[in-house]
């Protein structure tokens, strides 16, 4: 059984998300976004195998510098975003001077392809390519477990109006992919509150019917 807890992180209250299998001392990590305080402390003592990120975007990478070194743990990132972990203008944290101050990361030790399946804490995790929000956005499912990035939220979807977005793609990767799940699969999104396949289906209004 996968065992998930959640960190709302940074300004934009981003979800970053712990796992757990059976073994509690090892763990994965979906986007540590910023200030990771809460989660730096949670994982003292734990070994983490990996992080895995949904997308470059500066909120859901803020905290990936910080935790690779203190772990020494890889990060897995779709290529077509593999320079937006090093650049500040790509990943968006130059836009918002306000919110945070330039963000940049070293390169991903790994890349993500679609139906790639990457085993970790004893469970298969399944990439799927679900661009729209960003070029490289993926999703993760393990179980009937889906972490859908910046893609799917509950009772609304993505942006698209950052560089890079494209409403046709998100709609696509919505409908096209996320959709064929199952009805009882739950989904984490990067922002805000989990739901399940099912619901969004019936209920969601960009995207039902």
């Amino acid at each position: 059984m996968l065992r998930i807890e959640s960190f709302s992180l940074g300004p934009l209250q981003t979800n970053a998300y712990l796992l757990r299998g059976d073994d509690d001392g090892r763990a994965v990590i979906i986007d540590p976004g910023m200030n990771p305080g809460p989660l730096l402390r949670r994982i003292e003592g734990l070994e983490i195998e990996a992080i895995l990120l949904t997308h470059a975007h500066f909120d859901h990478i803020g905290g990936v510098e910080e935790i690779r070194k203190l772990k020494g743990c890889p990060v897995y990132l779709h290529p077509l975003e593999s320079e937006w972990l090093t650049s500040p203008k790509l990943n968006g944290s130059l836009m918002w001077p306000t919110v945070t101050g330039p963000i940049a990361c070293e390169p991903a030790e790994f890349d993500l392809a679609e139906g790639q399946k990457i085993k970790l804490i004893g469970h298969e995790f399944t990439v799927y390519h679900t661009p729209g929000h960003s070029p490289g956005s993926v999703s993760f499912l393990c179980g009937d477990d889906l972490f859908s990035g910046d893609c799917l939220f509950k009772l609304s979807v993505g942006r698209t109006d950052l560089p890079g977005g494209r409403e046709a793609d998100l709609y696509n990767s919505i409908r096209g992919t996320l959709f064929r799940f199952a009805d009882e699969t739950k989904v984490y999104p990067g922002h805000g509150p989990k739901t399940s396949i099912g619901f969004e289906r019936a209920n969601n209004p960009y995207v039902s019917g």
